[in-house]
């Protein structure tokens, strides 16, 4: 089988090894152990290979370039109309030769290949859409409009569309799925049983960009220590938002409770959700926050946004904690909170149970039935 994927990941190429993100390379790597030929349409990021990024294992491997697409001047704009011709091109072309078609949904360049597919009705089409499928979300006009020919099964055929969480009024082609970090082999052998008093310990991860607001933590930990509750934090990951935690943590003198990690490797990062209580994630916007299941993993308590399907992977608050984005409300919510350590304590042992039936095991025996 040849199995054609369209995305907007940056790839980078180094010694014919073709390597991304690594949460995403991980899942297409289980993808593509079950077809015979991976074909991949992408933007080259001119950079060099870090510990944030993995290559993709299959042996037969054909990467088409495509130019990257934005629209957020009139420069990029132009840019963008100017290889819209070759990237048409490029998808068609690949679409017409390819025996199964995968989107990675949503962002420009899956916009485009949303439009393509309905010209190829007969081919067999998946789409992993990796955002928030909450059909009364606020979003931009673009994501909504992918939404919307992905579920329009006239326009649409011969595709299944996964999506995280399980919506109401979805036509037959949405199929509630998930992703996982981890095997079957890797679930403790018995439980972990964590102690919830203080000091205590949170953590953070993922990029450190206002849509995921790393501030909004560093102010709940600074309030929590304010009430008289010893709370330290640590930050995982890169992003524009580092200078605004680097000078607001020397201005309020926070040197003491905050530790910048930057980029760190998925070993480093299972030490820390080890060592931790809470990771804690006031996005404003997730899909499938992949961070909480793999904390809930080794019973880390999140706290977060009530977001996306998010209630729903916190059991609606009976396996974490659910933000209401109102800073003193929340501040009260945590100082009432952090004194129930057996409340806590059943919380983390239900987030492992949960999360722990979530395995890359059952996750490639559900990707196997997609691609029969």
């Amino acid at each position: 089988m040849k199995f054609t994927i369209v995305t907007h990941v940056p790839h980078i190429i180094t010694n014919k090894s073709y390597y991304a993100y690594s949460a995403y390379v991980r899942e297409m790597n289980i993808w593509a152990k079950h077809v015979d030929e991976l074909i991949i349409l992408a933007p080259v990021a001119l950079e060099e290979a870090s510990n944030i990024h993995l290559p993709y294992t299959h042996a037969n491997i054909t990467f088409k370039e495509i130019p990257s697409m934005a629209f957020t001047s009139f420069k990029s704009s132009f840019i963008t109309l100017l290889n819209l011709p070759i990237i048409i091109y490029k998808i068609g072309f690949a679409f017409y030769k390819t025996d199964h078609i995968h989107l990675r949904c949503p962002g420009t360049i899956a916009l485009l290949g949303c439009f393509l597919q309905i010209l190829f009705p007969r081919k067999p089409k998946t789409v992993k859409y990796a955002g928030n499928w909450d059909p009364n979300a606020a979003q931009p006009f673009s994501y909504r409009l992918q939404k919307k020919i992905l579920s329009n099964t006239s326009l649409t055929k011969n595709m299944k569309v996964l999506v995280y969480g399980n919506w109401s009024n979805q036509t037959k082609n949405i199929i509630p799925f998930f992703t996982a970090s981890y095997s079957i082999k890797d679930v403790p052998i018995k439980a972990i049983k964590k102690i919830f008093i203080a000091p205590f310990r949170m953590m953070f991860v993922g990029t450190l960009s206002p849509g995921k607001q790393p501030l909004y933590a560093l102010q709940i930990v600074e309030s929590l220590n304010r009430a008289e509750l010893p709370t330290t934090i640590d930050f995982f990951g890169e992003g524009d938002q580092r200078c605004t935690l680097e000078s607001y943590i020397e201005t309020k003198k926070l040197t003491s409770i905050v530790t910048l990690h930057g980029n760190t490797t998925f070993q480093d990062l299972e030490k820390a959700y080890k060592e931790s209580q809470f990771v804690i994630l006031p996005s404003i916007s997730e899909g499938w926050p992949k961070v909480l299941a793999e904390a809930m993993f080794w019973g880390t308590i999140p706290i977060a946004t009530s977001i996306s399907c998010v209630p729903w992977m916190l059991g609606e608050g009976s396996r974490g904690i659910l933000l209401s984005g109102t800073m003193e409300a929340d501040i009260k919510m945590l100082e009432f909170l952090l004194y129930q350590s057996e409340q806590l304590h059943e919380m983390s042992m239900e987030g492992q149970r949960w999360s722990q039936d979530y395995t890359l095991d059952r996750f490639e025996e559900r990707i196997k039935k997609l691609l029969l």
